[in-house]
C-alpha cells in the first residue's frame, strides 16, 4: 500500500502531467521528455494505494482531464495510463484490460497519436539510457504462431503500402527521368558499395526474378562499352576460371559457336569453325 498518483502543475495551477509511482518517483525525470517542476507545483492526487489501484486511478484521472495530443484536454500524457512498470508483476486481469483497451482504439485516436509523434526524435542521452536499461535483458522468444502472425501482418502491410504508393504516384514523371548522374555522384555510389556483397538469399531471389529475362542488343552494347578496358579483379578471374573449366568451343558449320562442356547437338563439331561468330557465351577477359 505504498503507491500513489500525482500531478505536475503549470504556474496557473492547471495539471500538465498525471502519473503513478512510489518512493521518490514523482520528483525524478525518469523516461519522461520533460523534467519535474518545482516541488511546490507537484501534488499527490491519491496515496496509500496498491499498484493495481494506482494504475486504475491514473487511467481515471487522465480520462477526466483528457490529453492535449488528442485534443481532449490539457495534460501532456502520451498514453491513457496504466502501462507503467515498477518491478511488480501485473495480474492477468489487469493485463487483459490494458490489452483490450489498446485493441479497441479508434482509427482517429491512432491517427492523432501518429500525427503527434511525427518529426520527433529521441535525444542521444535518451537513446543511451534506453540502451543501458535493455542491456543484458533476455527477450522472451516468440511462439511459432506469433511469428507467423507477424510475418503475415508485415507481408500484407507491405502490399497495402506499395499499392498506396502506386496509386499516389500514378501518372507522375520520375524526378530523375532523363537525368544523368554526375561523376561525383557515381564515385560516391562506388565508394558506398565497395566491398558490399549480397547474401545467398538475396542472390537466390535476384536469380529467380531474372529467369527468362534477356538484355536487348542495345543494352549488351552499352555493357561492352562500359566494361572495355576494365580488368577483372583476382576474385572474378578465379570465379570465371572455375565456371569455364572443362568447357570447349563448338560450331555448327554455319558461323554459330557455343562454349559448353558437352556438344549442343548432333550437327555441332569441336572448334570455332570458320565464318562470323554469331553466338557465344564465354565472358570477355578469360
Amino acid at each position: 500500500m505504498h503507491y500513489y498518483t500525482y500531478a505536475y502543475l503549470r504556474e496557473d495551477k492547471t495539471p500538465y502531467y498525471i502519473g503513478k509511482g512510489k518512493g521518490n518517483r514523482l520528483y525524478k525525470k525518469g523516461s519522461r521528455v520533460f523534467a519535474p517542476p518545482p516541488k511546490n507545483r507537484i501534488i499527490f492526487l491519491k496515496q496509500n494505494l496498491t499498484e493495481e489501484e494506482a494504475f486504475k486511478h491514473e487511467v481515471y484521472m487522465i480520462a477526466v482531464f483528457g490529453r492535449k495530443d488528442l485534443g481532449t484536454g490539457i495534460p501532456l500524457n502520451r498514453t491513457d495510463g496504466g502501462e507503467g512498470v515498477s518491478g511488480a508483476l501485473r495480474s492477468d486481469e489487469t493485463r487483459k484490460k490494458i490489452s483490450e483497451a489498446n485493441k479497441n482504439q479508434s482509427k482517429e485516436t491512432r491517427r492523432k497519436r501518429s500525427e503527434a509523434q511525427k518529426g520527433k526524435t529521441l535525444s542521444e542521452e535518451t537513446k543511451k539510457k534506453i540502451s543501458n536499461s535493455n542491456r543484458g535483458k533476455l527477450k522472451s522468444p516468440h511462439t511459432d504462431e506469433a511469428k507467423y502472425k507477424m510475418r503475415e501482418y508485415a507481408k500484407n502491410r507491405r502490399k497495402e503500402h506499395n499499392e498506396k504508393i502506386s496509386k499516389a504516384t500514378k501518372g507522375r514523371v520520375a524526378h530523375n527521368k532523363g537525368k544523368k548522374m554526375s561523376e561525383e555522384q557515381k564515385n560516391k555510389l562506388r565508394v558506398a558499395n565497395t566491398g558490399k556483397k549480397h547474401t545467398e538469399e538475396t542472390k537466390r531471389k535476384i536469380s529467380i526474378k531474372n529467369i527468362g529475362r534477356t538484355h536487348t542488343e542495345e543494352t549488351k552494347e552499352k555493357i561492352r562499352k562500359n566494361r572495355k578496358g576494365i580488368p577483372h579483379n583476382e576474385e572474378t578471374k578465379l570465379r570465371l576460371s572455375e565456371i569455364n573449366t572443362g568447357k570447349k568451343w563448338w560450331n555448327d558449320g554455319m558461323g554459330n559457336t557455343k562454349f559448353l562442356k558437352e556438344s549442343p547437338g548432333v550437327a555441332w563439331k569441336l572448334g570455332r569453325g570458320t565464318g562470323k561468330k554469331l553466338e557465344h557465351n564465354i565472358p570477355k577477359g578469360t
